[in-house]
């Protein structure tokens, strides 16, 4: 309750830092202002796998397909597809028409070289290069992937929304190395970025592409016709929550992507302004841990911190009291679905400190530091690291607690060298659910060692049950897999699930068109 009040007194103080400039009635009712998540740092959706990055991004380029809102994908770039009796050769025909913001044709070399430089950072990506046999541009419509072994969640993997996003790119700015960032931002979407506009941790903006051609029939999350009702798109910076809160109810902007919960009884108290979950699959919280260096590369330090962790004590301080929006786990599948299981789980649901302190001693751990990366201008994250240092120094561990900003956890969780070399030893993200709902997309899940996301656990038992899944011919077959990986993350701890939550999205009455997903999505809504 004194979090909230000071967070009441902060709103009905805060002046709008960046309040929009006077323009037009009608200028404005075709400017859309947006409060992100986070600071838009780096605008590389392969380099990385942030959300904020992924979000302008799915404005900017387009997909092969797009999963629609039951997770289907559907045809988006693609006008067709055939696939070989043994399941060996793709065939794919791209849409006629699709152009470049530079005004060039996208072809299928350009398809080629995305493909190129987005396969080796993701998952299933790298799945596809391990059986690859030739990846082909045909001419400048068609393109051939011919390879060793059938693949039947090809559609899937090029259209899913987790990061990264297989975004097709000219192929000069894909032959760019996969660890490094691109310069330049021709997109194939249907909007452009505006780069002379761009001001990293105070705005970002974006314009409607006139020459975009959407696909026929209504939009469904990446899937559908993607039509943009606004000119302009501007992403306002506010770290904030207090001053994002008291620009929305002013109508300085126009739609604020995650407002935190304790100032959600203060938006629906102002008749001007509509707040709902933003997510019906909600978000896992994560205690990230890197298992390349000490302490974290001793599977007895991290069981220990997987048993001393209360996923409840997390939850409350993210969202609060309101148990309808969150819940503890016992596995690492998104609740409510098919996948979800808690086989092995049974640690991760309770706290058990004295044993988690037993456990450390038997680990032989040195008191070295645990450099703990928080971005704290992210409101679920700062609160997860407050919890996190809290936790580890009553579990006796040496806290190098290092408050940054997201966009520079972005950067520095990608460093492989040791925490007192510039690396790191843990940090806290969280995993959308719809990412979550099976390991096709779950790159967090993953254990395959180099290869895997941010601090590269290598647990064959789980690569064996991803694998198995891939294989399953029936569900019983394919939730068996389940529960092994489910099984093998939990005694590996792959990471820390710190409990499943929802939040919520508000915008502006006169702002339409706005629905739920696992990112926002801008095309098909309007402002008057």
């Amino acid at each position: 309750m004194e979090r909230r009040n000071l967070l009441k007194g902060a709103v009905a103080a805060a002046t709008v830092t960046a309040a929009a400039p006077a323009i037009s009635q009608n200028a404005a009712a075709r400017t859309l202002r947006f409060v992100p998540q986070a600071n838009l740092a780096n605008f590389d959706p392969i380099w990385g796998t942030q959300y904020v990055v992924r979000n302008a991004a799915a404005a900017v380029w387009d997909t092969l397909y797009g999963v629609d809102e039951n997770l289907v994908p559907q045809r988006q770039m693609v006008e067709g597809e055939t696939v070989s009796s043994d399941g060996l050769t793709w065939e794919f025909r791209l849409r006629p028409g699709l152009i470049f913001h530079d005004g060039t044709p996208v072809l299928a070399k350009d398809v080629v070289a995305s493909i190129n430089r987005w396969a080796p950072r993701d998952p299933m990506g790298q799945m596809l290069r391990a059986i690859q046999d030739e990846l082909v541009a045909v001419d400048d419509r068609n393109f051939r992937w011919k390879l060793k072994r059938p693949y039947p969640k090809m559609k899937y993997a090029l259209g899913k929304c987790g990061t990264p996003c297989c975004f097709i790119m000219p192929e000069r700015i894909a032959a760019t190395a996969g660890n490094s960032m691109i310069s330049e931002y021709v997109g194939s979407g249907p909007m452009t970025f505006k780069r002379d506009e761009w001001v990293p941790g105070a705005r970002a903006v974006f314009e409607k592409f006139g020459r975009y051609t959407p696909r026929e029939g209504a939009a469904s999350w990446l899937a559908g016709g993607k039509r943009i009702l606004v000119d302009r798109l501007e992403w306002v910076v506010m770290p904030d929550p207090a001053t994002a809160a008291n620009a929305l109810q002013a109508g300085e902007v126009d739609w604020w992507e995650s407002p935190i919960s304790d100032l959600v009884p203060l938006l629906r108290r102002n008749r001007n302004i509509l707040v709902d979950i933003a997510d019906p699959l909600g978000n896992i919280g994560s205690f990230r841990m890197n298992h390349l260096h000490a302490p974290f590369n001793n599977l007895k330090v991290r069981q220990a911190v997987m048993m001393a962790l209360s996923q409840e004590d997390y939850m409350r301080a993210v969202v609060g009291s309101d148990t309808a929006l969150w819940s503890v786990l016992g596995g690492f599948f998104t609740p409510g679905t098919s996948s979800y299981s808690e086989a092995g789980g049974e640690v991760m649901k309770r706290s058990n400190m004295e044993g988690a302190k037993r456990l450390l001693a038997e680990s032989g751990y040195a008191n070295e530091p645990v450099t703990c990366l928080v971005g704290q201008d992210q409101p679920l994250l700062k609160p997860m690291g407050d919890v996190t240092a809290d936790l580890l120094r009553r579990l006796g561990m040496n806290v190098d607690f290092v408050a940054t900003d997201w966009g520079t956890v972005g950067q520095r969780r990608a460093v492989r060298n040791p925490p007192g070399q510039g690396g790191w030893s843990m940090f806290h993200t969280w995993h959308a659910g719809a990412d979550c709902v099976n390991p096709a997309g779950y790159n967090a899940v993953r254990a395959n060692g180099d290869g895997a996301w941010f601090g590269w656990p290598s647990v064959p038992a789980v690569e064996a049950g991803v694998a198995e899944w891939f294989d399953a011919p029936t569900a019983e077959t394919e939730k068996a897999a389940i529960d092994k990986i489910n099984r093998a993350a939990v005694e590996n701890v792959v990471y820390a699930p710190t409990g499943f939550f929802k939040s919520y999205q508000a915008w502006r009455r006169n702002v339409s068109g706005v629905v739920k997903g696992p990112l926002p999505f801008f095309w098909g809504v309007s402002k008057t």
